[in-house]
């Protein structure tokens, strides 16, 4: 079994940060309306980016908590496709990766 704890330490810290990101943001969309016309417009396109922002976030948040799951059910490291071991390298550029490279250039 492999030592994934650094990894783990790494997407705990970035899970945490998506997470505070997330929550300013949804923070910001809570505004009330201003009473005029083109600032709301205005505003409301902008409610609308952020939600976008948000919502790739939180697809991001998932990936993460997955991964993490499988860090602790001791599955992380092996491809969900084949069941070969991922590259190490792999998971240091893609710590969310379920596929190993050549599964993952199939599917593409």
């Amino acid at each position: 079994m492999n030592d994934y704890s650094e990894i783990e330490q790494q997407l705990q810290a970035r899970l945490a940060d998506i997470m505070e990101r997330s929550g300013e943001i949804e923070d910001d969309l809570r505004h009330p309306l201003d009473d005029d016309l083109e600032e709301q417009a205005i505003d409301l396109a902008d409610d609308e980016a952020l939600e976008g922002v948000d919502n790739v976030l939180l697809a991001e948040a998932r990936q993460i908590r997955f991964a993490l799951a499988r860090i602790a059910n001791g599955t992380y490291g092996t491809c969900a496709n084949c069941g070969e071991d991922i590259a190490p390298e792999r998971l240091k550029a893609r710590p969310i990766a379920t596929r190993c490279i050549k599964c993952a250039a199939q599917a593409a």
